[in-house]
């Protein structure tokens, strides 16, 4: 069996990540989601628009995901190996990147694939939020 992983934050929830799950889904038999909390949410300098809660509700009711589960820090590799995961999805603006070469060999030597998917162009939750901005912005008394 071929345990996948993947994490975000999925805050305002749109196609892009519905891409991701269902391409990840497709490469393995068990999707696991580590869904962001709130307290890294904040300690990455962010804040989520959804409460935690409510974004793992959202994601462990899409049918491509079979588990979701909370992040609690940056550590993906620990992760995927507490979950006996063989393979981590992510998104390709991670790709070539100096961290994530060095990140790619701690997993290669954990015999952890690291697959890297497109993101769907022209959508992302920081877009949506920007438009959001502007809308509220211009309905202001």
């Amino acid at each position: 069996m071929i345990i996948g992983y993947t994490a975000g934050v999925y805050d305002l929830f749109h196609i892009g990540h519905l891409n991701l799950l269902k391409n990840a889904k497709g490469m393995c038999d068990k999707l696991i989601v580590g869904v962001t909390t709130d307290d890294l949410v904040t300690y990455k300098g962010k804040h989520a628009f959804i409460p935690f809660e409510d974004r793992i509700e959202i994601v462990r009711s899409i049918k491509y995901v079979d588990a979701a589960v909370p992040q609690y820090d940056m550590d993906k590799l620990t992760m995927c190996k507490k979950l006996g995961a063989s393979v981590l999805f992510v998104g390709d603006d991670w790709y070539a990147t100096d961290k994530w070469k060095d990140y790619e060999k701690a997993f290669n030597e954990a015999g952890i694939r690291i697959v890297y998917f497109p993101y769907t162009k022209g959508i992302s939750s920081t877009k949506i939020n920007e438009a959001l901005r502007q809308v509220r912005d211009e309905v202001k008394p």
